[in-house]
């Protein structure tokens, strides 16, 4: 259970990120509300998690998770560019979570 708060944590920050490059600065309402809310729940599930998971664990996941979840959704959609640095830095992501992860997450 505690995985599943941590991804609707997860997931519910990508969202509010996401938002936040739809948000115009802040000047568009929809959009700046929808991050707001967005990192709200994050936030809120990411303490539920914290109950039963270690900081270290969790953070590292939320982070790492969110971080590539958002890279992949600037150059998927977003248009952004897709470079062989930028791949490599997500994929460095990735491996550093499954390290921390491997290395007695309690």
């Amino acid at each position: 259970m505690v995985y599943m708060t941590l991804a609707g944590a997860i997931l519910a920050e990508v969202l509010g990120t996401t938002a936040m490059k739809y948000s115009d600065g802040f000047s568009r309402l929809v959009p700046s509300l929808v991050t707001a809310a967005g990192y709200l729940v994050a936030f809120v599930l990411l303490a539920q998690t914290l109950k039963s998971m270690s900081v270290g664990t969790a953070y590292a996941i939320w982070s790492g998770a969110g971080t590539a979840a958002i890279a992949l959704i600037g150059m998927v959609f977003i248009g952004e560019a897709v470079t062989a640095m930028k791949i490599l830095g997500l994929l460095l992501v990735i491996c550093g979570v499954v390290v921390l992860n491997l290395g007695g997450a309690h």
